[in-house]
């Protein structure tokens, strides 16, 4: 298990506000060698990344890059410099994505289902790829992938079946990775999928937990993250319920678990009233 980031390069995307930052924080505070901000906002990542080197000790360098993960030829161009640059990083957190909350035939393809399903489920794959033989070839020291991906993607709903499907396919891809590194004796490369419900980022404003399932805070969700990145551990859904739901729709006959999840648990109502970030 690892202990610490201190002397890693940790890179976080999304990171320059929100749950990105809180990884960002983290990452600075236990002295990580290098703290790389991936994000589209210009102007949030430069404060960001201010904040940041104010509280970083000499041993921490900060390095900010504005990119667009959803252009994936982005990617390529900016690992690129970040390799050159820094060097190759020892952890990568997939933070970013976006969410639209619409029925599907109201979903735009060009500005809700490309996007999303490129900035949620492909981006993460990019950026993995290129950074992976990197963590693959370094002898003895460990390295960390974590993919934030959702609940949504583990359990159907309402309103949510775009941002669902790129969820679904983070999660597929996320733990069949992990497979493949184990089964290729790749072991202190170590694959983390994170499962949550909702947050309370501003990304999911409007939209209220189930029965049972309170809306997360981002402090808590972020130390429940990082404490299973360092222990490597495959596999984190919260809270318990979203567990409990998932066995509960495998051993249900359809109708039934319809049933339970929308009148008893009342999970195929909880987008309603979304608004989103504004």
């Amino acid at each position: 298990m690892t202990r610490t980031v201190s002397g890693a390069r940790v890179l976080i995307t999304g990171a320059a506000s929100g749950m990105g930052r809180l990884y960002a924080e983290r990452a600075v505070a236990e002295g990580a060698r290098a703290v790389i901000l991936w994000d589209r906002d210009a102007a949030a990542l430069t404060r960001t990344a201010a904040l940041l080197s104010e509280g970083a000790t000499g041993s921490t360098t900060v390095f900010p890059y504005v990119v667009d993960i959803g252009d994936l030829g982005a990617i390529a161009q900016t690992a690129q410099r970040v390799r050159t640059e820094v060097g190759n990083p020892d952890i990568v957190i997939n933070n970013a994505g976006i969410v639209r909350g619409a029925f599907f035939w109201e979903h735009d393809n060009g500005d809700d289902t490309r996007p999303t399903m490129q900035i949620n489920a492909l981006a993460p794959m990019y950026i993995a790829r290129e950074f992976l033989p990197g963590m693959m070839s370094t002898n003895g020291r460990e390295s960390r992938i974590v993919n934030i991906a959702s609940a949504a993607g583990l359990l159907s709903n309402p309103r949510m079946s775009v941002y669902a499907a790129s969820k679904a396919a983070l999660i597929g891809w996320s733990d069949s990775l992990r497979l493949e590194l184990v089964q290729q004796g790749f072991r202190r490369v170590k694959v983390t999928t994170v499962s949550p419900s909702y947050i309370s980022t501003g990304m999911f404003d409007g939209a209220r937990g189930p029965l049972l399932t309170p809306i997360l805070t981002p402090e808590y969700v972020v130390d429940r993250v990082w404490r299973a990145m360092l222990a490597g551990t495959p596999q984190v859904t919260m809270p318990w319920t979203v567990g409990l739901s998932r066995v509960l729709r495998g051993i249900l006959p359809l109708p039934v678990w319809d049933f339970v999840a929308g009148r008893v648990f009342g999970v195929y109502n909880t987008m309603d009233g979304f608004v989103g970030r504004r």
